[in-house]
């Protein structure tokens, strides 16, 4: 239990990918620079997403995703600044209170974190992170352990957000594609399987959506490896818009209550 508000904080994000090929093609690398040019026109400054968390029957938590209003610098790069919140309502705080938070400082020209820090509290276990990121030399250095890594690995929050980035509309069913995620002093080589398309009836009304199936780790949170399903909103916002997870024991399920400050118009809502 302790880990599945944890991962419903953070959407099952290692859900996300890579660029496919289609994608690739509009990545190109800047002159005189190793760093790739990777182009958002999915959300921008002042963005914020509200969710609830029901387990089963029972609604039990609340989260918030942010983007800060205002540009961060980290080692002389420009980055957003996200931050995502979760914490468990009062009426189960009794049974397991938690108040997560996840941030991360993403380059605004390569789309990849540069800046990571987790802080975890759940009842009497508590937990906190922070790393940089050097995508240059491929290495991590962090609070606990320094690491290599891929070129252009995700944390679990930049992980979302640049997904969002992404051309879908040439991927076909079933289409898999592979994702690099940092997580915890490990390197995770993880995917998730394009299914197609599908309008959902959600919290705030019909959304004509993207549905994908992530690999999820297997362990004793999740029943196994495709016990989660993502639906997205399909237009260039891309929008979480429901998570659900088949759990060893029960069910999870995530879903958007509030938007505000959005980059294009909500064309998917119905």
């Amino acid at each position: 239990m302790k880990k599945v508000i944890i991962i419903a904080s953070v959407f099952v994000l290692s859900s996300f990918v890579l660029p496919p090929v289609q994608q690739a093609e509009k990545e190109i690398e800047a002159i005189k620079t190793a760093h790739r040019i990777h182009v958002n026109n999915a959300f921008t400054y002042g963005e914020e997403l509200s969710y609830r968390v029901h387990y089963g029957i029972i609604n039990a938590a609340k989260i918030s995703l942010k983007v800060e209003n205002k540009v961060v610098e980290i080692n002389g790069r420009e980055t957003y600044h996200l931050i995502a919140d979760g914490k468990t309502l009062s009426t189960f705080d009794w049974m397991f209170k938690v108040r997560d938070r996840f941030e991360s400082y993403m380059d605004m020209e390569f789309m990849a974190p540069i800046k990571y820090f987790k802080s975890v509290k759940e009842d009497n276990y508590s937990d906190i992170d922070l790393v940089f990121f050097d995508h240059d030399k491929k290495k991590i250095k962090g609070k606990k352990k320094n690491m290599d890594c891929p070129a252009y690995v995700q944390d679990i929050i930049g992980a979302m957000y640049y997904a969002r980035t992404i051309d879908f509309s040439a991927a076909t069913k079933n289409q898999k594609f592979p994702l690099d995620i940092y997580l915890d002093q490990e390197i995770y080589n993880l995917e998730f399987k394009y299914v197609g398309k599908e309008t959902i009836k959600s919290d705030i009304g019909k959304v004509k959506c993207i549905k994908i199936k992530p690999k999820a780790v297997a362990d004793r949170v999740f029943k196994d490896d495709e016990s989660i399903t993502l639906w997205v909103s399909d237009d260039e916002n891309k929008i979480p818009i429901r998570v659900e997870a088949s759990l060893a024991v029960g069910s999870l399920k995530v879903d958007l209550t509030g938007y505000s400050g959005l980059r294009n118009p909500f064309l998917a809502k119905k």
